[in-house]
């Protein structure tokens, strides 16, 4: 009745692809938030060390946003490398968005984040969230 192959579940190939893909789009996300913190004006580690929950909740965006872009670039390329540049893609267009976010709010989003301007810091989230379904969406 519970009788069943294992390679019927989980095939060696398919696992050894899941855990080259994991490393390399870990390295990638790892690549892309260390740029995402050269193009702000203050020190993201030392801001959430220092316990600022607006530039966490930014970051915290910033990263469902890619992770989104990353999902849709797997799920819908043939080839690693296919899916990498997507990524990447879609990590340039969030920079993008981020910097048409700060050009039409009437105040300067990155110095109310780092004043722990939460409120801010979650439109700011919700904007790199938004440009991480519009780029997935666009993926095919």
């Amino acid at each position: 009745m519970f009788a069943f192959e294992f390679s019927e579940i989980l095939d060696a190939t398919e696992l050894l692809l899941t855990l080259v893909y994991w490393v390399l789009m870990l390295l990638i996300a790892g690549i892309c938030m260390a740029v995402f913190e050269k193009f702000t004006p203050y020190d993201d580690r030392q801001e959430l060390l220092n316990g600022n929950v607006a530039v966490g909740t930014q970051f915290a965006g910033k990263l469902i946003g890619l992770g989104i872009i990353t999902q849709a670039s797997i799920a819908h390329n043939l080839s690693i490398w296919g899916a990498a540049i997507w990524i990447l893609i879609g990590f340039v267009l969030m920079i993008a968005g981020y910097y048409l976010f700060e050009l039409v709010t009437p105040f300067k989003a990155e110095d109310e984040i780092r004043k722990n301007n939460v409120a801010v810091a979650i439109v700011a989230a919700a904007v790199s969230i938004f440009i991480g379904f519009a780029v997935a969406g666009s993926i095919t």
